[in-house]
């Protein structure tokens, strides 16, 4: 009996160790990952990766349609990202809420071309899930907002975790593709600033850290702030508050991207930073 004891307590001791060994192992590697990810990102202001799955989600074939014949950007990208882009989709669709007001049902269209419009803009980052956003409002058109007492065609609303568009507006974004005016990029550009702010993920650090580095640039080039105003490219609003100006920023990022990028190419290259994709080569 004694014996029978001792050898249990010699193998649960052992077992204790390995898994103790094995934990460590963990540990070191993991923090070894970030200390060489961070002289990565510090030297080349991107993430080491962005890509990694176990299993690559597809979208239903209705879904994979809208996909395929109304997002321009799909069309645009090679056969392993589109791979990628529709994963992202379908787990976004997966991880969100729609609901549809005023009657509006929460088609495949409605899902997919939202859903597609934030992937579009995260698809540079690691993490894309915008963890700010768990709801979708959707109306058929402009809104009654309850928050400021006005008619709005879209709006974020970090505090209810929550955004919101009218889907006449959205469409016209994507209708329209050149006149830097995308109801969609605009307000998950909000989104993920904000998120930016909140979250410490290596790509919320990025894109937060560029944006600093943008509004510094500008601080101190006031040559730059002055041919900014007078060339008249980007709309009036950009210029309300920093909010504002990042989230219009980014629409001519992909409305415009070769006119951005030939008129204020600094500007550019911190958008580009920031979203870690770079538009105009596509």
């Amino acid at each position: 009996m004694i014996n029978s004891f001792t050898l249990q307590d010699s193998s649960l001791n052992n077992t204790i160790i390995a898994i103790f060994l094995i934990a460590l192992l963990i540990m070191i590697f993991y923090f070894g990952f970030k200390m060489v990810e961070m002289a990565y990102v510090m030297k080349y202001k991107k993430p080491l990766y962005n890509h990694f799955y176990l299993k690559l989600k597809r979208l239903n074939p209705n879904q994979k349609s809208v996909l395929k014949n109304n997002f321009y950007f799909f069309s645009k990208l090679n056969h392993k990202q589109k791979r990628y882009f529709e994963h992202r989709v379908a787990e976004f669709i997966k991880d969100k809420t729609f609901i549809g007001r005023d009657g509006l049902l929460m088609t495949d269209e409605v899902k997919v071309l939202i859903s597609a419009t934030a992937v579009m803009l995260t698809f540079g980052f690691r993490d894309f899930y915008i963890g700010l956003i768990d709801k979708v409002f959707v109306y058929p058109n402009p809104f009654y907002s309850t928050t400021n007492k006005n008619h709005h065609k879209g709006e974020f609303n970090p505090k209810l975790k929550s955004i919101v568009f009218s889907w006449e507006d959205f469409k016209h974004g994507y209708n329209v593709g050149d006149d830097n005016l995308n109801l969609g990029i605009h307000e998950f550009a909000h989104a993920i600033h904000l998120n930016s702010i909140k979250e410490r993920d290596v790509s919320s650090t990025i894109f937060k850290d560029s944006f600093n580095e943008l509004t510094t640039l500008l601080s101190n080039n006031k040559s730059l702030r002055d041919k900014l105003i007078a060339s008249k490219y980007f709309r009036a609003y950009a210029y309300e508050n920093q909010f504002e100006f990042l989230a219009v920023l980014v629409e001519y990022f992909f409305e415009t991207p070769k006119e951005f990028q030939s008129q204020f190419p600094k500007i550019y290259s911190k958008v580009k930073q920031m979203l870690n994709f770079n538009y105009a080569s596509y």
